[in-house]
């Protein structure tokens, strides 16, 4: 159905919704034994069923897979073994020894079958039939809030109508779906609307590289133009990023080891590495950066060029300060340094703002784009002012850099969030609940800090009695990350993990989510949240119990 409200600059903004699903309460609290499914959970294991309200009825249709058995349902997964390589593969019971048919028999030949570079594959044994907006329905007939959303690339949820027409219009008129980088009217459409919505004063100078179709080779389009413009190697690059797996894009994240990357700090209010936090940090780590070029015996010589993001997502989903950001391009300015930031995550109204760059009037000189900008499909460019374009032809090229069909669902996604405003309603929902959250983390003392801007949030998970007298702040709980993860797939509400030590609950809800599906995700995670704090938490005495020292939350921009 559809949801109609009036913006306050007038406009219809109309959001595709849907009755956010109930778990099936035999498959919410269904574990498996050695010998196959059991009604119920183990002894102790708390799992904290959450009961059905009219808000989470389902309404759709059920379809051939409601009729897979149900000794096929997915096992609850707090019961399975948390170091087993792979749970999905570890899930499977005698049933399904055989290689039988059913969703187990998919995620069977999946573990057999894929490499062990799997991730959310492990962490998510489901498999997926159908999808719209928020909600995905598997194979064993249960259905599923994703707050993963592809990692943030789909603005519009799973299989929003403007899409499927826009993509149903291209393959309808016989159009090449294959053009390799030449001029079709599907680019031309995309280019326009693209352009329609950057800042201005980078819009006007603008040239556009379409890349491979994945974020990791857009930044490594990036780093190439700013060192063939520059003529120089170095990189700035900063601790917690995250910006790709390929050789370059991966020299560039924070895991990186032995490269020619000088790192700099990224401003963390609740673990700064200054320990003061808060403006104060900010302005410190700006400082550093600042020094460090300009001190000859830094052993660093003027880079190519500094990548950032505005808010780090695979970091933990930290928010940069405005301020910081600004000295970011005040800095680099003036050292006729090209300033790279990547939206690949946080793009097409994500944080509250079309880009994130806007909430601090920052206009970088080259900006990485892709996930949101296919409209689900993939798609990659980057955008960069002219004086930096020196590529010769065929510098940076791509079998699939003229994916017809992102395009064409591209241009549909950017025209929606513009036309109904949705990143501005991002912003208000977003803020609405991370206060529920912040809320909701002054009863958890395992709540180290929430965090986020617009539909980008954090949720640290800490370890308050592990604290010592001089920590400014508990430590990761990563263990207990993984709980809460398991007890909401349990519940039916996907999420995914970040952060330093995979510590942080991490949502990227669609931005058409609506005020009755927050609602039920909130009530998914605060009844996981607590299922999983029960079942950490040491058994003694709340008057023996220690506390560490609670910080404020830092501020979420």
């Amino acid at each position: 159905m559809c949801n109609a409200t009036v913006t306050a600059g007038g406009h219809r903004a109309v959001a595709v919704t849907e009755s956010a699903p109930a778990v099936p309460p035999a498959a919410r609290t269904q574990t498996r034994t050695p010998d196959g499914p059991v009604a119920g959970p183990p002894d102790g294991a708390g799992t904290g069923t959450h009961t059905p309200t009219e808000r989470d009825r389902d309404t759709p249709n059920r379809g051939p897979s409601d009729r897979v058995a149900a000794a096929q349902r997915v096992p609850h997964p707090a019961a399975a073994p948390q170091r087993v390589p792979d749970r999905a593969a570890a899930a499977h019971g005698p049933s399904d020894q055989g290689g039988g048919g059913g969703y187990e028999g998919i995620l069977r030949r999946q573990s057999l079958r894929e490499s062990a570079a799997r991730t959310y594959a492990r962490s998510l044994p489901i498999v997926p039939v159908r999808a719209r907006g928020l909600t995905i329905e598997g194979a064993d007939g249960r259905r599923y809030l994703d707050c993963l959303s592809g990692a943030g690339t789909l603005a519009l949820g799973h299989n929003h109508p403007v899409v499927l027409e826009a993509v149903k219009k291209v393959l309808d008129s016989g159009a090449p779906l294959h053009v390799l980088d030449l001029a079709t009217p599907v680019k031309d459409a995309f280019t326009s609307e693209l352009f329609a919505t950057l800042p201005g004063e980078l819009a006007d100078n603008a040239r556009i590289q379409f890349c491979g179709p994945a974020g990791t080779d857009a930044v490594e389009a990036a780093l190439k133009l700013v060192r063939i413009a520059t003529g120089r190697s170095g990189l700035l690059a900063f601790t917690g990023a995250y910006h790709g797996m390929t050789s370059g894009a991966l020299d560039a994240s924070g895991g990186a080891t032995d490269v020619r990357v000088t790192r700099l700090p990224y401003p963390h209010s609740y673990r700064c590495p200054y320990g003061v936090g808060g403006a104060r940090g900010a302005q410190l780590a700006a400082r550093w950066t600042e020094n460090l070029l300009d001190d000859p015996k830094s052993g660093v010589t003027t880079p190519a060029g500094m990548i950032l993001e505005a808010v780090q997502g695979e970091g933990g989903v930290i928010p940069a300060p405005d301020d910081w950001m600004r000295r970011m391009r005040r800095i680099t300015a003036d050292r006729s340094i090209p300033l790279v930031v990547d939206e690949v995550q946080t793009g097409v109204g994500r944080t509250g703002a079309f880009w994130a760059v806007e909430h601090s009037g920052v206009v970088p000189d080259v900006m990485v784009l892709s996930k949101a900008i296919g409209g689900s499909l993939p798609l990659a460019v980057i955008v960069y002012k002219s004086e930096l374009d020196a590529w010769e032809p065929g510098a940076h090229a791509g079998t699939f850099r003229g994916n017809q069909l992102a395009m064409a669902a591209g241009t549909a996604t950017l025209a929606y969030v513009r036309e109904n405003r949705l990143a501005e309603r991002a912003g208000i929902l977003g803020a609405r609940i991370l206060g529920q959250l912040r809320s909701l983390a002054a009863a958890h003392p395992c709540v180290g800090d929430v965090r986020g801007r617009g539909l980008m949030i954090g949720v640290e998970l800490v370890d308050p009695d592990a604290a010592g007298p001089d920590d400014p702040v508990p430590p990761a709980a990563p263990a207990l990350a993984l709980a809460v993860q398991q007890e909401c797939l349990a519940r039916g509400l996907i999420v995914e993990l970040g952060g330093r030590h995979s510590a942080v609950v991490r949502l990227l809800p669609p931005l058409t989510l609506t005020d009755e599906q927050a609602t039920a995700v909130l009530d998914r995670f605060a009844d996981a949240l607590a299922a999983a704090e029960r079942a950490h938490t040491p058994q003694l005495p709340a008057a023996r119990r220690p506390t560490a020292p609670r910080t404020a939350p830092g501020p979420s921009h």
